[in-house]
């Protein structure tokens, strides 16, 4: 993935996903099997770990959705973009922008998380 918005949302689609086997299949795709996630609330390392850790922050926010904020961009091998989470028909209850650092072949090898607003 070599264009920063079909990235973002490929990359959003992923935490939206209610169904745990597409979302394995959507990790295996875009992600580097050794792949890293870290944001203030929370860390995952490879498939198992950030597919656990999406399935939690899941539940913790059941009935919202992630949504892509802005523009995407990129340099080099990141990519930088921002996203709201909201409930259905509701305002956003958080914010942040993540920075994705790609791997040679495309698919994501690490992401960093940043709260630009938080739910608490």
């Amino acid at each position: 993935m070599n264009d920063p918005d079909t990235l973002a949302r490929a990359y959003l689609a992923l935490w939206n996903d209610a169904d745990a086997a597409s979302r394995d299949r959507r990790l295996a795709d875009g992600w580097t099997p050794d792949a890293r996630y870290a944001d203030p609330m929370m860390t995952g390392a490879g498939h198992d770990g950030i597919a656990a850790m999406i399935a939690a922050a899941r539940a913790q926010v059941a009935g919202h959705r992630f949504a892509l904020r802005g523009t995407p961009d990129a340099h080099g091998a990141f990519v930088r973009f921002s996203w709201t989470l909201s409930p259905e028909h509701g305002a956003p209850i958080a914010a942040g922008t993540d920075i994705a650092r790609l791997a040679a072949d495309g698919r994501i090898a690490e992401v960093i998380g940043f709260l630009d607003k938080d739910s608490a």
